[in-house]
């Protein structure tokens, strides 16, 4: 994860969230099982949430703080991406018309935005497949 750009702590907290049976823990239980500070479970915490990688809910019968993680992870972070991408093609669009397509500047900002584009598509076929996937396989699960 950290070589994937995530910062080093928060790598460590999703892994062991990411690694425990119920995929979530107390900050308590993340500290006592990475050996590190409650305010290193705390700041890790506060980027996992910020890119809603992890949520916070009141652990049943108690007054602590259970971080989970959410039920369709990556499906929901690829998602938020392809979202990004429209964003930045409508960006580079406006730019294009902007600069025009006979400048070069205008010329890169309009391949930038096809390529945007292409990713988008090829995104959104790739979670059609995922669904069907997954569906699949749990329907099969559930026949055996």
């Amino acid at each position: 994860m950290t070589a994937a750009g995530m910062q080093r702590m928060a790598s460590r907290v999703f892994a062991a969230l990411l690694a425990s049976e119920t995929a979530s823990m107390t900050s308590a239980e993340l500290a006592e099982r990475l050996q590190i500070s409650p305010a290193a479970v705390s700041g890790a915490i506060r980027y996992l949430s910020q890119v809603d990688m992890v949520s916070r809910e009141r652990d049943p019968g108690t007054r602590r703080d259970l971080y989970v993680l959410h039920n369709e992870l990556w499906y929901e972070t690829f998602t938020r991406r392809d979202q990004v991408l429209t964003r930045w093609e409508k960006i580079l669009r406006e730019g294009t018309d902007t600069l025009g397509t006979t400048t070069a500047a205008g010329r890169r900002l309009a391949e930038t935005a096809e390529f945007f584009a292409f990713l988008h598509g090829e995104m959104t076929g790739i979670m059609d497949r995922w669904r069907a996937h997954r569906e699949a396989q749990h329907q099969a699960g559930s026949q055996n």
